[in-house]
């Protein structure tokens, strides 16, 4: 049953359009061109949107999956790298940086898992 539900080309691509969601969820305050962080989730969907383009486009290369699930590995490093700094500022807890952290996070892992899967990959580069 899970081989024939990931192997279904428009829930596969479905879930490639989603897959901005977990680059771009943020807090308000990282969208601000002020500060410094607003260029690395917008660096991460350019990557993942040049390779979505080329399924789409159905001139699949072997790099286009590769620049996807290269985006969503270091969207989830970057994160980590970042996730206690942020959400503790002082004595206070930031739980909604924290929370959306996690579920950016959870995302991204799906989709990496997702993109690893033969019947997946199968289905992205007919």
């Amino acid at each position: 049953m899970k081989s024939q539900f990931f192997s279904n080309q428009k829930l596969l691509y479905t879930l490639l359009v989603l897959q901005f969601i977990p680059l771009l969820l943020n807090t308000p305050s990282v969208f601000v061109l002020t500060s410094q962080e607003w260029w690395l989730p917008a660096l991460l969907v350019l990557m993942s949107l040049f390779g979505t383009i080329q399924v789409f486009r159905r001139k699949v290369a072997p790099w286009s999956l590769s620049l996807i699930s290269f985006a969503h590995g270091f969207n989830i490093i970057s994160r980590l790298m970042i996730l206690l700094p942020k959400s503790t500022i002082g004595a206070s807890f930031d739980g909604l940086y924290f929370s959306l952290t996690l579920v950016a996070m959870l995302c991204s892992t799906f989709m990496l898992w997702l993109l690893e899967l033969p019947q997946a990959r199968q289905v992205l580069t007919r």
